[in-house]
């Protein structure tokens, strides 16, 4: 039933798309789409504008109009499902190898020096498992007990040169893109990981673009949700590569 009431309403010319208001809504309202925020539904939002603080554009406003009326059962249904989703998603589709959760053996120096592909001076991977993408790791995979922690937004993986030897070395990696991929999926899993992993420390490593900035604050929701209080640190890298912080 539509009424007359207060609900946010996000300024299309002012959004960038970068995700920081999605773990601000605790009803999970809110959602990146095609490159911008959008409510998922009317109903979600209760329109006490919690989320408004957390725009860095000034693209979120609370206004009157009319809309479905706030619905609480509606809200915890839809995070109960998102919940679902995220642990379930690991075990979805046809036995695709990319969800398939491995350990794998370090590649040592010595090994790639036995490959009959490698090269003089080729740097060893410090991976050790298998999958890497945040929304296909089940909380339960076993990497990730008493694991250390590192969680590279998409791009810094690429622009930070150093990956493997400076950052990756004794760390469990998750990457994943906080702009294109559903961050209410995200938080969930991150709280299902923090609750059932005995994870000994964190680090989120994001770019100095905007849209990348929503990753920490979702792995914080994570952890504010699963009640832990975890060793935790940021790193920002720039677009030309360099390790701004």
């Amino acid at each position: 039933m539509k009424t007359l009431r207060k609900i946010l309403e996000i300024d299309e010319e002012k959004c960038d798309g970068c995700g920081q208001c999605v773990p601000g809504c605790a009803e999970g309202a809110l959602k990146v789409i095609d490159g911008k925020a959008r409510i998922v539904e009317d109903r979600l939002c209760d329109g006490l504008g919690a989320c408004i603080g957390e725009c860095p554009q000034g693209a979120l406003h609370i206004i009157e109009r009319e809309a479905d009326e706030f619905d609480e059962e509606a809200v915890q249904a839809y995070l109960e499902d998102v919940a679902k989703a995220a642990e379930q998603a690991p075990a979805a589709g046809c036995g695709c190898p990319s969800a398939q959760v491995q350990v794998l053996a370090p590649f040592s120096a010595s090994r790639a020096a036995l490959s009959p592909t490698s090269t003089a001076g080729e740097i060893p991977s410090e991976l050790t498992h298998w999958p890497i993408q945040i929304r296909l790791i089940p909380p339960h995979a076993p990497f990730l007990k008493n694991a250390d922690l590192l969680i590279l937004a998409d791009c810094s993986a690429v622009a930070f040169p150093m990956v493997h030897q400076k950052l990756l070395k004794g760390k469990v990696v998750m990457m994943g893109c906080p702009k294109f991929d559903d961050a209410s999926d995200y938080t969930e899993r991150f709280k299902a990981i923090f609750e059932q992993a005995e994870i000994n420390s964190v680090t989120v490593v994001f770019m100095e673009v905007p849209c990348c900035s929503a990753l920490p604050a979702i792995v914080r929701k994570g952890m504010d949700k699963a009640g832990k209080k975890i060793p935790y640190l940021e790193m920002v890298v720039g677009r030309k590569g360099e390790m701004i912080s």
